[in-house]
């Protein structure tokens, strides 16, 4: 039976190490919250006291943590206490230089890594209905792939060090883009006197058609699953899509890539933020888009 390191059990991370103890792995974790360590307990998980004692005999360790400089702080915590040949992935959305970096740190300790940030957000992860996107080396994602299913549906070798991280943002950019596009579509149907459910079943079957409608519709009614019907209670939060679109940008930018749109997705992300909102779910944004049209 593989032996698993949990290191961050969030939102997203919690459920995560809960579905490997599900799938019969012995997991301990370890994080700085108290409440999030007694979760994974009851969660079946074995509890360490930091996180180098958490990867001790560890054959796979997972980290899910909040941004670039707290993988790059934590691995160089944990790698060493981390038996050669063993396994590491990351499974934050972090920028791709930090994601690179991490990478070569696992090298210099003969430790193999993967970075695989995610998509399907916190109903995912309790589900094990994941999307993982990967980056590393082919013999190191092949050792990863076998874990990563017990968390996820789907899971995609994109390329090297750091191309999960690239596919991550790419992605992102493009949700924050569309959810904004399908949010002025409903808010313009509105002022037309267009019923969302017409608008609805005429753009989910034509050209409009985008996951941003068919499956998280920003109004309440036409899919009920959506956060929508639960007063856009996350989900992914609008804070997490500003970090993800913030990243984009600074990639961007590195990369001398031209993404205007992207940038305006930033902007009306950050002022929604600004206003109070980054507790509520990116779908959300239309209340933003409403507001816009009464000024």
């Amino acid at each position: 039976m593989t032996s698993i390191a949990f290191i961050g059990l969030g939102n997203m991370g919690g459920p995560m190490a809960a579905n490997l103890v599900k799938a019969g792995r012995k997991v301990t974790a370890f994080d700085l919250v108290e409440a999030s360590r007694n979760q994974a307990k009851a969660d079946g998980a074995g509890i360490a006291d930091s996180a180098a004692s958490a990867v001790k005999g560890a054959e796979v360790v997972v980290t899910m943590l909040p941004a670039g400089k707290h993988v790059l702080s934590v691995w160089s915590e944990i790698l060493p206490a981390m038996a050669k040949g063993s396994l590491i992935i990351d499974c934050s959305t972090i920028d791709v230089e930090s994601a690179k970096q991490a990478h070569a740190l696992a090298a210099n300790h003969g430790i193999a890594s993967v970075d695989a940030p995610v998509s399907g957000g916190t109903g995912g992860a309790k589900a094990g209905t994941l999307t993982f996107m990967c980056g590393g080396e082919g013999k190191a994602f092949e050792a990863a792939k076998p874990v990563l299913e017990k968390m996820g549906k789907k899971i995609v070798h994109c390329g090297g060090a750091g191309a999960g991280q690239a596919a991550k943002i790419c992605n992102n950019m493009i949700l924050g883009v569309s959810m904004i596009a399908v949010s002025e579509a409903f808010a313009l149907a509105e002022k037309l006197g267009l019923s969302h459910q017409a608008l609805f079943e005429v753009a989910s079957t034509s050209s409009g058609q985008c996951w941003s409608l068919t499956s998280y519709c920003p109004v309440p009614g036409p899919v009920p699953t959506s956060p929508a019907n639960n007063d856009y209670k996350p989900g992914f939060a609008s804070a997490l899509m500003v970090k993800d679109l913030t990243l984009a940008q600074d990639a961007a930018k590195a990369a001398g890539a031209a993404t205007p749109l992207g940038k305006h997705a930033q902007e009306i992300y950050k002022d929604f933020d600004a206003a109070g909102n980054g507790g509520v779910d990116f779908s959300g944004i239309i209340r933003h888009v409403r507001d816009l049209s009464r000024t």
